[in-house]
Formats: C-alpha cells, structure tokens, sequence
C-alpha cells in the first residue's frame, strides 16, 4: 500500500503542473491526501460511485475516477477544475498516474520479498529462476552480500541512509532479514575485486559514521556469479561477521576471505577446544601469563618472528627478548622461535578467545 505521503506529494505535483485541484478517497469515502482547500463531506458520493459501473463519473461539479489495483478497487480521485474536459483529462492522467505507483510499490516488495527468501534459502532452485525472470532480475552477474550491523534494532534510520547511498542503482537491493542487520546486494562490474569491495564497505560505514551511527560493523562474502549462490555469500558474510567479533574486535570491516584460520576454530566444538588447551598447556592455560608476557608474545608475532625487529619495537635489549622466550619455553614446553611451537601456540590463543568469545554468548 501506498503512504498517504506520496500520495499527497503526487496530488502537489500534478497541481503544480496543471493548477487542477486533486483529492484521493478510499472506497468508503474517507480522506487520504489532497491539494483542495475545503475538504467537502463526499463519503455518500463516493460510496454511490463504488456501487456504480462507470469508471468516471461527475458528480457534483467533480470529476470521480477509479483506480483499480489489478482489478480491484483501491481509491477513489476527485478532480476539480474551472474547465470540466481540463479536470476531466488531467484527473484521467492522474488516475494512471497512481495506479502505476500502485504497481511500482508492489514490484518492490516482490522483489524484497524474493531477495529475502533467497538469503535465507526458502526458495527451490526451478523458483529461484522462474521468480526472477517474472522480476526481471538478471540471474547471471556477479554479486556480493554485505551485512551492516548497527548499534540499535530496527535502525530504520541506518537502513534509509544505505538505500539513500545505493540511490538509483536498481539492481542492487537493501533489505533486512532480521531487527539489527542490513543486508545489501551488491551487483557488481567485471572487473571487481577484493580492492572495489573493500571501497564500498569503506563508504557504507564513512555514511554511517556522518549520520551519528556508533559501533557499526561491515562484513563481506566472497564473490558469487549466479543468483542461487547469493545465499552462500550471504551466510560467508554472516560467518564473517561473527568470527570477526572474536579475533578482529580492532576492525569495523571484515572480509570472508581474510579470516583464515579463525574460520576454522570457530566451527569447533567447545569440549575440543577445552582438551586441546588441556593437553598443550597441562591444565594451565594462556591467561595464567602476566601482562607483560602476553605483550612480548603478540609483539614476537606481529613481527613474523623478529627477534631483532621484537626488541626494538618493545625497547627491551635482544638478550632480554631472548630470557623472556627462554623462561616461556620452560613454563609451557613451547619455542616461540621455533615455527611449529609458534604455530601451536598462536591457534591456542585464538582457541582460549573463542572459548571466552562462547562463554559470554552463553549468558
């Protein structure tokens, strides 16, 4: 159904061009929207009107229209000029006017509707196809899902800034399929990659961000190039979007394909996860280390390592890097300076994360 805003605004228009005057009623005679200055009791004309079978009619110095939403009777149009063919002509293209208004706003939410079911897989694929030819939504371009999420729920205010961003683009779609995340189908040009991804992530939130908006997060899937995929970029997005908060808590983007190895720890179980540090660190665990351990081992891998690179960087001399290594490896069992002992001990911080990350979601 059409708002009686833009109703009201198409009535203004029209007036604005053809200085007739327009009211718009509903078949039982109430009033919607409209430019005329008294608004005349016509509740017994309009009801009379319905029950007639002309589609036009005068009544009263007025010129009454139908307008029809696929057979079926949705308003009544009241056109009033000095000239009655003027009125009568004007008020004939303002009856098309808002019956193809009628069929614009329900071609959209088809298509949101579709959208939806397609992320969310409640489509089959002979579906898929038939409902977007019906559509006219072209099944084999590329595509990307983006998900926004916002501070607040039904941030209504967040979803119309981003369908402001997309502006004319119609085949690139806004929608919400739950009360806090945007999603946003991307189409998406030939040559596109991680580069144009990470730039439209980058505007979203840049647009987000201007208009008040706080702890917004983007996250991204992978690139599709037929329509019955769009689900699966959407639910990498999601995954994107929930290992994100675990081991990028520092990003607001997050891409799918920069999640590496976190992808896989956050679908293990959490009774693994538990025998894992139980074994490696026998019965200890990573957060019985004091501060300035922790900070000497993810500074020794933010350098790849380094051992050199580690000391400057934490303004200690080499041979104190060297002692706190050496006193690690007495208390774990683990060589940080070894590759494969750095390796168990960097998943084994992420999986202590995820653990704590489970834990809280829990309560």
């Amino acid at each position: 159904m059409i708002s009686n805003q833009i109703l009201q605004n198409t009535l203004e228009g029209l007036k604005g061009i053809t200085r007739i005057d327009f009211c718009i009623m509903d078949i039982e005679g109430k009033f919607l929207a409209g430019t005329m200055q008294e608004e005349e009791n016509h509740e017994e004309d309009v009801i009379a009107f319905v029950e007639s079978p002309a589609d036009s009619q005068v009544v009263r110095g007025y010129q009454f229209f139908k307008v029809f939403d696929e057979h079926q009777l949705e308003y009544i149009l009241l056109a009033e000029g000095e000239n009655d063919d003027d009125a009568y002509m004007v008020g004939k293209i303002g009856a098309f006017q808002i019956q193809n208004l009628l069929i614009a706003y329900k071609e959209r939410f088809d298509k949101d509707n579709f959208i939806k079911n397609l992320l969310l897989d409640n489509l089959l694929l002979v579906d898929i196809y038939n409902r977007a030819k019906k559509l006219h939504i072209d099944t084999e371009t590329r595509r990307v899902i983006f998900i926004i999420e916002t501070k607040y729920e039904k941030d209504t205010n967040a979803l119309d800034n981003v369908r402001g961003l997309i502006g004319n683009k119609i085949k690139d779609f806004v929608t919400a399929v739950d009360e806090k995340n945007i999603i946003v189908v991307k189409e998406l040009e030939p040559g596109d990659g991680h580069k144009e991804l990470e730039k439209v992530a980058q505007n979203f939130y840049d647009v987000l961000k201007n208009n008040g908006e706080e702890d917004i997060l983007i996250a991204y899937g992978t690139i599709v190039g037929d329509i019955k995929e769009v689900s699966k970029s959407y639910k990498e997005a999601k995954l994107a979007l929930d290992v994100g908060k675990i081991f990028f808590s520092e990003r607001s983007i997050i891409a799918y394909s920069t999640l590496g190895i976190g992808r896989l720890i956050y679908q293990l179980p959490l009774p693994l996860c538990k025998m894992f540090i139980r074994e490696i660190f026998e019965g200890k665990s990573p957060d019985d280390l004091d501060e300035e351990t922790l900070t000497t081992i993810n500074k020794f891998f933010e350098n790849n390592l380094n051992v050199s690179e580690t000391s400057r960087q934490l303004y200690i001399h080499r041979n104190t890097l060297v002692y706190r290594l050496d006193k690690l490896q007495k208390s774990t069992g683990l060589d940080l300076r070894v590759f494969e002992d750095a390796i168990t001990f960097k998943i084994a911080l992420m999986v202590v994360k995820y653990m704590k990350y489970m834990e809280t979601m829990e309560y």
